[in-house]
């Protein structure tokens, strides 16, 4: 007997939210260290925080 998950439950693995959060903080590093663009670095610590917070948040999701 298989069990078929509703869904809602497809969108919300860990796996892709995490890789996505490991994206929004690496780009956040990148932006931090650029030295090109005083909009782009005011913007990096708020992409990283938001990046951060996301991995902590998708920690908590379910792997499957």
């Amino acid at each position: 007997m298989t069990t078929t998950q509703p869904p809602h439950r497809k969108w919300l693995r860990r796996a892709p939210w995490e890789a996505g959060a490991g994206g929004l903080i690496g780009l956040g590093l990148l932006m931090l260290m650029q030295p090109w663009s005083i909009a782009v670095y005011s913007y990096g610590f708020t992409v990283l925080l938001v990046g951060v917070i996301g991995y902590d948040i998708s920690g908590r999701l379910p792997q499957k």
